[in-house]
């Protein structure tokens, strides 16, 4: 259970991976395993403990395809929604085919149970934490913003590095970087081989893990208003960030679907961002590029 509330967080900085510039594709890690988005369908594979890759697939219908999911603002909160409850999906089937954990399988209990938790972890880590800190500073109400964002980064980064160090993780991020290569190779038209993959950078501009940092920056933005119309009632404070929470999320993911559409200005704005991902994503092997492959030919119907 604790390796998948802490694949849960991890899950919730990957989803904006999935929105392509040109080609409908992007995905996140699982355990042992990718997931990827197609036009069409979600495609799954996982690498068995035999050695064998075992691949699932199912419809992808999002919600922003229509009115009013697809305006503004509104479209990055349902797509954090969706990309939650699909990763939900597809770590269950990861653990229970890698891992063999039929007897494991996830309740609704346990779901439950793991959203809470990611909910407070949330909550306390990157919230309440940076909030209760610079209030007892006694800095001004811009300048306590700021060093909140700051704060709140810093321990983003710092959760980040703390977790990779385990092996379980360390895992997840290598096929994070696999599921990255396979995407840029994709959308360079390269013969699509795990030896071609192995050559594309595991960077990728569209990661969600970019779109944290940038959150951060709208937050100081967005929470500043808060910090001068309730100051000095902490409860208040913690609760209004929170309600505010999906405003961010809205803001951020523009920001993010801009920079990813405006070429060599957006590479350049974004490129600072895209830093994180050397925490978030490690070196994959062959064989993890051949199952982040397999996962995108899912997905595309046999269709590379």
């Amino acid at each position: 259970m604790l390796r998948r509330i802490n694949l849960l967080l991890i899950l919730a900085t990957n989803f904006f991976a999935s929105e392509a510039r040109k080609i409908p594709v992007g995905g996140q890690a699982v355990i042992e395993g990718v997931l990827m988005k197609g036009e069409n369908l979600w495609g799954l594979a996982v690498r068995k403990q035999s050695g064998e890759i075992f691949t699932d697939n199912w419809a992808n219908k999002s919600r922003t395809k229509k009115l009013p999911w697809k305006l503004p603002f509104l479209r990055g909160i349902v797509i954090m929604c969706e990309m939650m409850a699909v990763g939900f999906r597809a770590l269950s089937k990861s653990a229970e085919v890698a891992l063999e954990e039929t007897d494991e399988e996830m309740t609704l209990k346990d779901i439950i149970l793991a959203v809470i938790t990611a909910i407070v972890a949330v909550g306390g880590l990157f919230i309440a934490l940076p909030l209760w800190i610079s209030g007892k500073l006694g800095l001004t109400a811009i300048y306590a913003n700021i060093f909140e964002g700051i704060l709140r980064a810093v321990i983003f980064i710092g959760y980040v590095a703390i977790i990779g160090m385990w092996s379980d993780i360390k895992q997840v991020f290598r096929y994070h970087g696999a599921e990255h290569k396979t995407i840029n190779a994709f959308e360079s038209n390269l013969e699509m081989t795990p030896e071609n993959i192995m050559k594309c950078s595991r960077i990728h501009p569209r990661c969600g893990t970019s779109f944290m940092l940038i959150a951060v920056i709208v937050s100081i933005i967005v929470f500043s208003p808060v910090k001068i119309l309730v100051a000095g009632n902490f409860l208040l404070q913690v609760l209004a960030r929170i309600i505010l929470i999906p405003l961010v999320i809205g803001v951020s993911y523009e920001i993010i679907r801009l920079a990813a559409n405006s070429g060599v200005i957006g590479r350049c704005i974004i490129s600072p961002f895209l830093t994180l991902q050397y925490l978030t994503t490690r070196e994959p092997d062959i064989n993890q590029a051949e199952v982040a492959l397999v996962s995108l030919r899912v997905a595309m119907q046999g269709g590379i």
